[in-house]
């Protein structure tokens, strides 16, 4: 009898990071907290609009949680936010007037006026 093994191709990640939020993460990493072991996005429910962006550092890995390794650190997507983000890219825009994480995401149906918060 002919044993088959049959393998997956690998799962594309959830959130695709720009270079400049790479190279965020890898700032944030360098004057992390000491038991920091990367940076998490999620998605409490927040704002206007029902959802928000929120990048924490993190000290554990929780179970669901997935994982992407930059060359600077680890970034971490909250389990129960994965579905609100897949497709989406994260990147790091600084401008003349604020500095932060900016996020393209397919899945959002709206946002509120100050860009704080969204719904799916």
């Amino acid at each position: 009898m002919n044993e088959q093994t049959t393998t997956r191709p690998a799962r594309p990640a959830a959130v695709v990071l720009t270079p400049a939020a790479e190279e965020r993460i890898a700032e944030l990493m360098a004057k992390a907290p000491e038991d920091a072991i990367g940076v998490k996005l999620s998605t409490p429910k927040r704002g206007c609009s029902g959802l928000a962006y929120s990048v924490d550092y993190v000290s554990e890995e929780a179970p669901f949680d997935e994982k992407i390794v930059t060359p600077g650190g680890t970034f971490y997507i909250d389990g129960a936010s994965v579905l609100y983000l897949v497709g989406s890219t994260m990147d790091w825009v600084v401008d003349d007037f604020t500095a932060g994480f900016v996020f393209e995401n397919p899945n959002a149906k709206g946002a509120c006026g100050c860009g704080e918060s969204f719904m799916v």
